[in-house]
């Protein structure tokens, strides 16, 4: 069998090197060992059964902070099952053809449908990929509405002052929340040469998280505001931002503003940049299965705990809201949230995460799942005929003689 190119070039140095070393009796140096940010880009490349068995575990393979729960469990009452068009045949294929983790579906607030597979029990913890997105946006409107931050359209300097002189120097809080930098990026999960298959290698810059050291490299290429791509490495920056402004770890930040006071059932866990300590806020959240749905469900409320919002306004209203998205046909980005058709909006992670909430029927789907890639079209469709099987199901129930709840 034949090498490719660059593995074949690696191989003959590598002999050479050895041979080498058996001429002057000396030993070859000891290779040297992936930074954990290596380890982390190489998630991306996982086999199948890598997946599934590693986004059960990620707090046990990379160094992370704990989001506490607190002393009182907000409970998930159980209705009703939901009876899906296709029945539990139907379900069955859709959960082993797409490798299904855990699906659970909130209606007013009830457990309708649960369901658990690849070996995933209802206390184990499963990354969330760039679900984590919409959670560290939400921590800002938070922040925002405790007076943390100052306003939406303050430069990224007033925050992280390494970035002046950067082309991120004149770009607002509100474009890195709709991620309208202009700043040039590649999000290409298939290639390791992309921005996003780099950001995290090499070694540490000073104290600086990976992303941040990266980022002050990048050129502009569109005026800030005027065009939309997709950067997960600016929400890892927007982390910085609210850690900065809050004067401590998301993960902490986040079990103070949500996990403790609406009621989650167990400790999440945020991954940490290895450079400087921050939680990266564009990935690397785990939690359970209730738990996001809960998430979803806090959302669903309009962001209130105790009847008392926790989020400012301007956030809320903004947050939902999507713009012209001419890279995602068919949807929208508000802050850090995929909005959709009738006012439904959506965290979504590769590999098949999602929290999906539904205000209009008072709906929240949550699915946590190890696709065979990261996104395809196909995949998203049939991701996307799950969520419109189960609006079937409850536009049933509401129509039915006698029906609604």
């Amino acid at each position: 069998m034949s090498l490719p190119r660059r593995h074949h070039l690696l191989a003959v140095l590598l002999g050479a090197s050895l041979l080498g070393c058996a001429a002057t009796g000396t030993r070859p140096p000891p290779a040297a060992e992936p930074t954990i940010g290596e380890q982390r880009e190489a998630v991306l490349f996982w086999s199948q059964a890598e997946r599934e068995a590693g986004f059960r575990r990620m707090q046990a393979q990379f160094p992370s902070d704990v989001a506490r729960r607190g002393a009182e469990v907000r409970e998930l009452p159980v209705g009703d099952p939901l009876a899906l068009p296709g029945g539990e045949a139907w379900l069955d294929d859709y959960m082993d053809r797409h490798h299904v983790a855990g699906l659970l579906v909130l209606h007013d607030g009830e457990v309708r449908l649960r369901r658990h597979g690849l070996g995933f029990g209802p206390d184990d913890r499963w990354e969330s990929f760039s679900v984590a997105k919409s959670v560290t946006s939400t921590l800002l409107g938070i922040a925002l509405q405790q007076g943390h931050i100052h306003g939406l359209d303050d430069r990224l300097p007033v925050y992280i002052p390494e970035l002046a002189g950067s082309a991120y120097a004149d770009v607002t809080v509100r474009q890195l929340l709709t991620m309208t930098s202009g700043v040039r990026w590649n999000e290409d999960y298939t290639d390791p040469q992309s921005d996003v298959g780099q950001m995290y290698r090499g070694a540490c810059v000073g104290d600086q998280a990976h992303v941040l050291s990266y980022l002050q490299r990048l050129p502009r290429e569109w005026p800030p505001g005027t065009h939309w791509n997709y950067n997960t490495a600016e929400t890892d920056l927007l982390g910085i931002v609210v850690e900065r402004a809050t004067g401590q770890p998301l993960a902490h930040y986040l079990s103070e503003a949500i996990w403790k006071p609406y009621g989650m059932e167990a400790d999440a866990y945020w991954i940490r940049d290895e450079c400087d300590g921050s939680n990266t806020g564009g990935s690397g959240l785990s939690a359970t299965l209730a738990d996001y749905a809960r998430l979803g469900q806090f959302m669903l409320e309009g962001g209130r705990i105790d009847g008392e919002p926790v989020i400012a306004r301007e956030w809320m209203e903004g947050a939902v809201q999507g713009q012209d998205a001419e890279n995602a046909p068919g949807r929208g980005y508000g802050y850090q949230w995929w909005t959709g058709e009738g006012g439904s909006y959506s965290a979504v992670g590769i590999f098949g995460q999602m929290i999906h909430v539904d205000p209009a029927r008072r709906l929240v789907i949550v699915q946590l799942a190890a696709w065979p890639r990261a996104t395809s079209s196909e995949l998203v469709a049939a991701r996307r005929g799950l969520i419109e099987r189960i609006r079937q199901a409850v536009d049933t129930e509401a129509t039915a003689p006698g029906g609604g709840r």
